[in-house]
């Protein structure tokens, strides 16, 4: 399973520069896109009305089959939205992320966003030029970075809007730290201790005058 790792993640989250409307808007989109772990159909379906940054700021997201999960949002994520809808200004479309053009965001909008700031961050973090990133392996990042955090599979399905189980169990066999915590709680059984003592006639056939002459001829 392709995902990124901390330090990948950080780099890429870090690369676009929030000065200007599209820096904003990007570093908006892709700190909310790996804290929700979104598939992208998700993230370009947001529209304003689902974001509320009162009592606590939270969004509510449209998943597939039509079914919607409610996801509170963290300090940083808050600061990146509220930043956004400052500059946002007057947009006829209803959804919360939009072009140049002051049209949604499409699909494609999107991902050649992100591969601009693939590049970007590939300057300071040059594993990420060895890999293949779409909108999903930041998804899976999400999964992993919970998964790690919480060791707890329910939460991640929770939190990726997973109908069963089965499809979040796809993650138990990409985190290495559940495979150790297995490694570590499984009781290993004991060696049986001793020491190797040759034999007599083994002694003989290793200093029997034909083994070394074999032994000087391999030398």
């Amino acid at each position: 399973m392709r995902h990124l790792g901390k330090d990948e993640i950080q780099a890429l989250l870090d690369a676009p520069r929030p000065i200007d409307w599209p820096g904003v808007r990007d570093r908006a989109m892709l700190h909310w896109c790996f804290a929700a772990g979104l598939r992208l159909s998700e993230l370009t379906g947001l529209r304003l009305d689902d974001l509320s940054l009162t009592p606590q700021a939270s969004i509510v997201v449209h998943g597939k089959g039509r079914r919607e999960r409610c996801l509170p949002l963290c300090k940083v994520t808050t600061v990146a939205f509220r930043a956004w809808l400052a500059v946002r200004g007057p947009v006829q479309a209803p959804e919360l992320f939009v072009n140049a053009r002051r049209e949604p965001m499409t699909r494609s909008g999107f991902e050649y966003i992100l591969e601009k700031y693939v590049r970007i961050a590939g300057e300071r973090c040059p594993s990420l030029n060895e890999k293949r990133i779409s909108p999903h392996v930041l998804r899976h990042s999400c999964a992993l970075a919970i998964l790690e955090a919480t060791k707890d599979l329910r939460k991640v399905s929770l939190w990726l809007g997973h109908v069963n189980m089965q499809t979040t169990e796809i993650y138990t066999r990409a985190d290495l730290s559940i495979k150790l915590e297995a490694l570590n709680a499984n009781t290993a059984p004991h060696l049986r201790s001793g020491r190797f003592r040759a034999s007599d006639k083994l002694i003989a056939s290793l200093t029997s005058p034909s083994f070394m002459r074999r032994e000087s001829r391999s030398k």
